[in-house]
């Protein structure tokens, strides 16, 4: 029995609360600056090598990495790409557990014919560098006309930041027949599975590590990134939220696109609606 005044030693008292004193006394360490610095290098060049080659598994990039200088070994890589959500794009096997199995839905637009826009629409994340720290991009384009139709910048990987972004496109340029994705934890979700079903939107996903099923979001991710992001330095999301919109706005109005006949993606995805041809100014067609 211990007295109600009397003063225990640090051993009698990590004896009667079955604690080690070691943790009593472990103060955790605070990352350095050096360290978070080194870290954000690390992931702008993994993200550069899977940008230039998204076939590159760990081993791959951890050899890139110290070609370029920088002293890493595989678990490490895997590491950050897990934080940065990226995997590399080449047939594995299947070890999904069954529950994620379930949430997969088929392919919707192998050789389907695009007729007009709103017909099919593919959305996907990506990861966005910055001066200090990095924020992530969900976009969506249309299949038809090339057009981003819309796009939400976050500091995470949470699936809110897509569903406003599916939100925000339908509210302003209608709602797609189909919306197709990756298999991304975010698209596997129920929230947004239901918010697809809610707003009568057929879902489509790519097949497993098939990045030519989301071909169209995957090349305009990579024109966005050496044309903007790797060229530049932005301070804040602020700043590069501003950049972002500029670089859309050019690319949805000023940019010829040669898949269009060097005509504008926002020409194509207006004229269509203007032209009463078929029956298919805007109408949605089922899946």
């Amino acid at each position: 029995m211990v007295g109600k005044n009397e003063e225990l030693s640090v051993r009698r008292q990590c004896e009667l609360l079955g604690v080690t004193r070691s943790t009593v006394y472990y103060e955790p360490k605070q990352p350095d600056e050096e360290a978070l610095r080194l870290k954000e290098e690390i992931m702008v060049r993994i993200d550069y090598w899977h940008t230039v080659l998204p076939c590159m598994g760990t081993r791959k990039l951890a050899k890139k990495l110290c070609d370029d200088g920088y002293v890493v070994g595989r678990k490490l890589v895997r590491t950050y790409m897990r934080e940065m959500g990226i995997h590399a794009v080449y047939p594995k096997p299947n070890l999904s557990k069954r529950n994620f199995k379930e949430a997969i839905v088929p392919y919707l637009l192998r050789n389907k014919p695009i007729l007009f826009p709103n017909q099919a629409w593919s959305i996907d994340i990506t990861y966005i560098k910055m001066q200090h720290g990095h924020m992530y991009l969900t976009a969506m384009i249309d299949w038809f006309s090339r057009k981003i139709v819309g796009w939400e910048l976050s500091d995470t990987l949470e699936t809110a930041p897509v569903l406003d972004a599916v939100r925000t496109a339908v509210e302003r340029f209608g709602i797609p027949a189909i919306l197709n994705s990756d298999q991304g934890s975010q698209f596997t979700s129920d929230d947004y599975k239901a918010l697809l079903k809610s707003l009568d939107i057929c879902q489509s996903m790519d097949g497993k590590s098939r990045w030519a099923d989301n071909i169209m979001i995957e090349r305009w991710f990579r024109s966005l990134k050496t044309e903007l992001i790797y060229v530049n330095e932005f301070r804040s999301p602020r700043e590069l939220r501003r950049a972002i919109r500029q670089y859309i706005s050019d690319y949805n109005t000023l940019r010829p696109h040669e898949a269009l006949d060097y005509a504008t993606p926002e020409t194509v995805y207006n004229s269509c609606f203007a032209l009463n041809s078929a029956g298919l100014d805007g109408t949605r067609l089922a899946c």
